[in-house]
């Protein structure tokens, strides 16, 4: 049990986020996905073909990880590079959460080499084989229903070097130092937006994820083992000329006494060296909003800011560059 400070009141609002049944007809599918990522950033998809078996799988595989005493998952603690085991520290700009998670790569040969952490590596590729598999039909509705080519978004996530990856995230229970600090909540895993193309999230029943409408404004997003929770990063709302929303979010801290959090994340993103630009099909009479970049540049410039920060921003075209 963590004791951990309470965050100030905020606006906190009941609203029926978008459902989406992936079993109903293709072209009604694509239109009400294109609505979600414009009002919303984020919505819910169930029957979407993922078995529960293998979503089971790797959720019992996380939790036995995350149930290992902690000096055996310490030894885990990547040196170099961010993969590995952590705890509290959730960003490289020194951003601090109420959790401990476990991030991995999603290529192949990290997959493999899985089973320092995981006691069945089978769980872990059949899982993201799923989300992977998800995520590009999610990202081919998203492109019928803007009318772009179908892989216009898709085919990044399909390349042998996709910079996917895989985010374990565990909330323990936290101890509240007061009833008044219950009411207001505590934060486990501060405001942000997804730097990457489509994050597909995954969750127990315990509660946590909210969603901002902006004007400090949040949502509570209710647990569902059986649909997941998809949102729109950064690199989709500049090929969409911002026209879908790459939607700020966090998680609380938990607060059920006996029962832990888990969310299982993927992230779809493209190759190191993909140049992100808007397709022709979606300009028409409008400019660029965004200037062209690689996933490679994107990437660096998040890791140089807070978590909290609108990366997105500083790669707007300024005034003087649309009139040039």
């Amino acid at each position: 049990m963590v004791v951990a400070t309470p965050i100030q009141i905020e606006k906190i609002r009941e609203v029926d986020v978008p459902v989406i049944d992936l079993s109903c007809k293709q072209s009604k599918v694509a239109k009400l996905i294109v609505k979600a990522c414009e009002e919303y950033g984020f919505f819910k998809v169930i029957n979407h073909g993922v078995p529960h078996h293998i979503i089971k799988n790797m959720e019992d595989e996380s939790f036995q990880f995350f149930d290992k005493p902690l000096p055996e998952k310490m030894k885990l603690v990547g040196s170099a590079d961010p993969f590995g085991y952590g705890s509290k520290n959730i960003g490289l700009g020194g951003d601090r959460g109420e959790l401990e998670y476990l991030l991995l790569q999603t290529n192949q040969n990290a997959i493999d080499d899985t089973s320092k952490f995981m006691r069945c590596r089978y769980a872990v590729s059949s899982y993201v084989d799923g989300v992977r598999e998800l995520a590009c039909e999610l990202l081919e509705l998203m492109a019928k229903g803007l009318g772009v080519p179908p892989s216009s978004f898709s085919h990044f996530l399909k390349c042998f070097n996709s910079d996917s990856l895989l985010r374990l995230n565990h909330y323990p229970p936290v101890t509240h130092t007061s009833h008044s600090s219950f009411q207001r909540g505590i934060i486990g895993f501060g405001e942000h937006s997804d730097p990457q193309i489509l994050t597909l999230l995954a969750s127990n029943f315990v509660p946590g994820l909210q969603i901002s409408l902006g004007n400090g404004v949040w949502v509570p997003v209710s647990p569902d083992p059986l649909a997941f929770c998809v949102n729109i990063g950064d690199v989709l709302q500049a090929m969409t000329n911002g026209r879908f929303v790459s939607v700020r979010h966090r998680a609380m801290a938990n607060s059920l006494p006996t029962q832990s959090r888990l969310s299982m994340v993927f992230f779809g993103a493209p190759p190191p060296e993909a140049t992100i630009v808007c397709p022709l099909q979606l300009l028409k009479q409008n400019k660029p909003v965004y200037r062209a970049f690689t996933w490679a540049e994107y990437k660096s410039h998040t890791y140089a800011h807070r978590l909290g920060e609108v990366r997105l921003d500083h790669f707007k075209i300024s005034d003087d560059e649309k009139v040039t």
